[in-house]
This record gives structure tokens, C-alpha cells and sequence, in this order.
């Protein structure tokens, strides 16, 4: 059955579909203006909130990033000083200022291991491991930079006469084929091997390093290390 057409008197008659709903939309609008004035001034003040943090964050990045820029070259400039290790506070201290005045900058990461590092090097050995724990905990993932930390991680062990720790640590550093820093960190295995009292240990670890690393510059070095054992 063919549907009823609709004349043009009628269609004249009913109203637009359009019309009738933009008059419902401003009725609403006007029913409920105090609210939509509410919602405008919180959408205005989040606004006001994220530009405020966006500036602050970018204030503190950049103070963050002179002060870290004055305490390195105040390293560069004292570190091979004739007064030796005494003039490597200044530095220090500016590397702490950055880490204490602008912690949120993204430069205070940085200032940590360089705090280790000094520290280390003023044979401050537990304070060093606890900076680059600090350090560690933060680039977790990052591969290159992670195995460097553990390999300062592990000398500062070292020097402690922590051997075990260390031993522990260069062996997280080898199991790890795909890292750059595997060959440094044998290297440091075979040492602290010796060091503890482990000869076997020292030349097991030597002599998997020839099996592994044919081409390595470090190998006439091993192979001294080995005829000396063997001697």
C-alpha cells in the first residue's frame, strides 16, 4: 500500500523541526545559565592553573640548567688543579644547589651522579652509593646509562672492600650481551675476583672474555693478566 502523502497545507502547518529545537536549546540555556557560568569560570581557572605551571616549570628549568652549567664548568675548571682534591668543593656545592634549590628542574637529575662521582673521589664511598642508587632507581630501562651507574656503583663497592656487592653487581652488568659496557665490566669481574681471594673465579672470567670478545682492544691486556695467573 502505497504511503499517504503529506500536503503542502500540512506540511505549512506543522512546525520546523529546527526552529523547534534551537527554541528548546535556549530555553535550557536559560534555565541552567547559572550552572554553564560555573563551568565557563572553572574551565577559565583550569586555564589560568596549567599556564601558571607551565611558566613556573619553565622558570625553574632554566635556572635549574644555569646552575647546573656553572657547576660543571667550575669541574672542568678544577678537576686537574694543582690543589688537588680540595678544590673540588666549590663544584660540589654548586652541583647540590642545583639539586636542593631546583629539584624540580629537569637538571637536577643530572646533578646526581656528578655529586656521586665527587663524593667517590673524596672517598665519601657510602654517600657516592647512595647518590647513585638515587641515580639508578631513576633511569632503570635505559641501558646505556643504567650500566655505566652500576659500573661506578661497583668501584665504589670496591674500594669499600664490599666485594660481594660488587661482584653482584658487575654480574648484572654481564648478563647482559646487548650492553656496550659488558667488556668494562669483566674487566672489573676478573679484578675483583682476584681481590676477594677467587684466583679460579678471576680466570674463569678472563678466560671467557678471550672466547667472547676475539677482536676487543682490551685483549692483549687479558692475555697479560692470564700468563701472570698462570705464572
Amino acid at each position: 500500500m502505497a504511503a499517504k502523502k503529506v500536503s503542502r497545507k500540512e506540511l505549512l502547518k506543522s512546525p520546523d523541526e529546527f526552529l523547534t529545537f534551537s527554541s528548546r536549546a535556549i530555553t535550557f540555556f536559560k534555565d541552567h545559565s547559572t550552572l554553564f557560568s560555573y563551568l565557563g569560570m572553572g574551565i577559565v581557572a583550569l586555564v589560568l592553573v596549567y599556564l601558571g605551571i607551565n611558566t613556573f616549570m619553565k622558570y625553574i628549568n632554566q635556572k635549574g640548567q644555569t646552575a647546573y652549567n656553572e657547576a660543571y664548568y667550575a669541574l672542568m675548571k678544577n678537576q686537574n688543579s694543582k690543589e688537588g682534591e680540595e678544590n673540588l668543593k666549590q663544584p660540589l656545592e654548586l652541583f647540590e644547589k642545583v639539586k636542593n634549590k631546583y629539584g624540580l628542574s629537569k637538571a637536577s637529575r643530572l646533578a646526581t651522579p656528578e655529586m656521586a662521582h665527587l663524593k667517590f673521589r673524596d672517598k665519601k664511598y657510602d654517600e657516592a652509593i647512595s647518590l647513585y642508587q638515587e641515580f639508578l632507581a631513576e633511569i632503570r630501562g635505559q641501558a646505556p646509562y643504567e650500566a655505566m651507574t652500576m659500573l661506578a656503583l661497583a668501584a665504589c663497592y670496591e674500594e669499600k672492600g664490599e666485594f660481594n656487592e660488587a661482584i653482584e653487581t658487575l654480574e648484572q652488568i654481564k648478563a647482559n650481551p646487548d650492553v656496550f659496557f659488558v667488556e668494562q665490566a669483566m674487566l672489573s669481574l676478573a679484578r675483583v675476583y682476584r681481590l676477594s681471594n677467587q684466583p679460579e673465579k678471576s680466570q674463569e672470567t678472563l678466560n671467557e672474555f678471550l672466547e667472547k670478545f676475539q677482536t676487543s682492544p682490551f685483549l692483549p691486556q687479558v692475555k697479560a693478566r692470564l700468563q701472570e695467573s698462570e705464572s
